[in-house]
């Protein structure tokens, strides 16, 4: 009998480690499904992220044309306004020296 015991405890050991193996295999599997789909994911959120800050880039540079536009329009407006006081200063001028002449003519 003690022959018998052996042979089924050692057929119950081999059954366990196949039993074992087979768990082992199956989690490993989902393991890696699990893995996988937690890289994809990783992966599309980091592409979402780079096309936000493509836009941004893209915005900043239309940002960029618009204000050296806009400085260039403001240093344009700035020489017209000097020569425009320069005209008027002119012409107070020849107003004073008019008026100053009638006044002595008087």
């Amino acid at each position: 009998m003690e022959y018998a015991d052996l042979i089924i405890g050692a057929a119950c050991t081999i059954v366990g480690v196949l039993l074992s193996y087979a768990a082992f295999a199956r989690n490993a599997k989902k393991d890696s499904e699990a893995s996988g789909k937690e890289s994809g994911t990783v992966l599309t959120e980091i592409g979402y992220i780079k096309g936000g800050v493509d836009r941004i880039e893209r915005k900043q540079d239309e940002q960029d044309a618009r204000y050296i536009t806009m400085a260039e329009r403001v240093t344009a407006v700035e020489s017209s306004a000097k020569q425009a006081h320069k005209r008027i200063d002119r012409l107070e001028g020849h107003e004073n020296d008019r008026f100053s002449e009638a006044v002595h003519n008087e």
